[in-house]
């Protein structure tokens, strides 16, 4: 962890004081300090951090300003503000847990490149956090920054499919994969049609954890390494962040290293279509026709609707040993950023008590995600006068919610299935993290998943 979070204060440790706006008095700060704040015209506006000193001119410590309207992380800043130490919140803040949680998520730094790394801070945990839990989440979320943060010449199949294994490692779970042509041999057919145009072999990376008879849970994660659109090419503006096409499969491998490191006692499985969709004389082609792992035809009417296209094939294998749950998580789709934007991800589901379940959490958790509706009369967008169906619609009207519902033709079987259109970036800093690749409602579903089967 770049942010030390300790359970106990250290002897020379220094005073947070939190201040609302305008509300300096009630800090609880001594007499010297408020005079020194109100001196340099503090005045708790949202991320305004004042040092001030002691008598003999020391550091003695910081008031750190909550603005009106806090936002629940707010205090992930301070990782990056404070000057090295040890530290400790005068007051224990609102929601102690979350306070913990926002300070380790904002000592992020994404350092393979050169970047340097945060400060040296440690930070007492406020009474009532689960120190524990706080770590554990964190590493979560790093991991999955760090994948999308990767540029593709390090990021290609092979190195995510090595991400899983050394995952797998750290926690005995059993990963394979099947590689180029064995695809075929597979019936997992339209990862290799998407994936086949590229130096790297397509593959289905399987990560395999817990107990036999557990609860089943699958895992699902978009994993396009880099996404050129294919024959129907991205302009150059549209390519610049294809980079973290595959963060729908680093969000899962994130949620699963939460899942056991927890040791949720559930069978845990991660599917992962690896691919890069790239231009070749062999790349498939619009208005070619697929047949999926699940049978159905597929009509190609944009080569650039790839995600949805290895999903299927993920998710009809998943489904097959009928999971309790089935969770995908993919960067799927424009229209779900024309809808609610980079940082409210929508999800889909019919299971209306999961659907609550995971508001209900998200909003817990500072992890945001709204629900948005599988309207069966847009299915027939998708349909094809010549296969089962076409993988785009011709008129680009919701966008995400037909996407959503291409996919929910390859899951019957499982009891429950949710399908996440995560952006997986931040474009601007956030308190508790910075610009660059993002982890989108793991926490949140990582929630769920610990209240139903923990």
């Amino acid at each position: 962890m770049p942010l030390t979070l300790a359970s106990a204060r250290e002897a020379h440790s220094r005073p947070v004081y939190l201040v609302a706006d305008e509300k300096l008095e009630q800090s609880g700060a001594g007499e010297a300090a408020l005079a020194w704040a109100q001196a340099n015209g503090f005045s708790g506006g949202s991320g305004e951090l004042l040092a001030f000193p002691d008598d003999d001119g020391a550091l003695a410590g910081v008031f750190f300003g909550l603005g009106k309207a806090p936002a629940p992380l707010a205090l992930g800043r301070l990782a990056r503000l404070l000057p090295e130490g040890a530290w400790h919140f005068a007051t224990a803040p609102e929601d102690p847990n979350l306070a913990a949680l926002a300070l380790v998520l904002g000592s992020y730094a994404f350092t393979r490149y050169g970047k340097k790394p945060t400060r040296d801070v440690r930070f007492a945990a406020p009474e009532g956090a689960d120190v524990e839990a706080a770590v554990r989440l964190a590493e979560g979320v790093f991991l999955a920054r760090d994948l999308i943060n990767t540029p593709a010449n390090d990021m290609g199949p092979d190195a995510l499919e090595e991400a899983a294994h050394r995952l797998g490692q750290a926690f005995n779970a059993k990963v394979s994969a099947v590689r180029g042509d064995e695809l075929l041999a597979n019936n997992l057919p339209m990862i290799h049609a998407v994936g086949r145009a590229a130096e790297q072999a397509p593959r289905l990376i399987d990560l395999q954890w817990g107990q036999e008879g557990a609860p089943k849970v699958t895992l699902v994660g978009k994993g396009v390494c880099f996404d050129t659109g294919g024959l129907d090419i991205k302009p150059a503006s549209g390519m610049l962040l294809m980079k973290k096409d595959m963060g729908g499969a680093a969000n899962v491998l994130g949620l699963a290293r939460m899942i056991m490191a927890a040791r949720l006692p559930v069978r845990l499985r991660v599917l992962i279509p690896a691919v890069e969709n790239a231009i070749s004389g062999n790349a498939f082609r619009p208005s070619d026709i697929l047949t999926s792992r699940k049978g159905l035809t597929v009509e190609i009417g944009n080569t650039d609707a790839e995600g949805r296209l290895v999903l299927a094939d993920a998710l009809a294998l998943g489904d097959e040993e009928a999971p309790e749950i089935v969770i995908d998580m993919a960067t799927l789709t424009g229209a779900a950023r024309v809808a609610l934007g980079p940082d409210l991800p929508p999800f889909f589901t019919h299971d209306e008590t999961l659907a609550s379940a995971l508001t209900d959490a998200g909003e817990a958790v500072a992890d945001p995600m709204w629900r948005m509706p599988l309207w069966r009369p847009y299915a027939e967008k998708l349909n094809s006068r010549v296969a089962d169906l076409n993988n785009v619609t011709s008129d680009g009207f919701a966008g995400s919610v037909t996407a959503a519902l291409f996919l929910e033709r390859f899951v019957e079987k499982a009891k429950s299935w949710a399908h996440f259109d995560i952006y997986g970036w931040n474009p601007n800093e956030k308190p508790a993290a910075p610009v660059g690749g993002e982890a989108q409602a793991i926490r949140a579903i990582e929630r769920v998943l610990r209240e139903r089967f923990g």
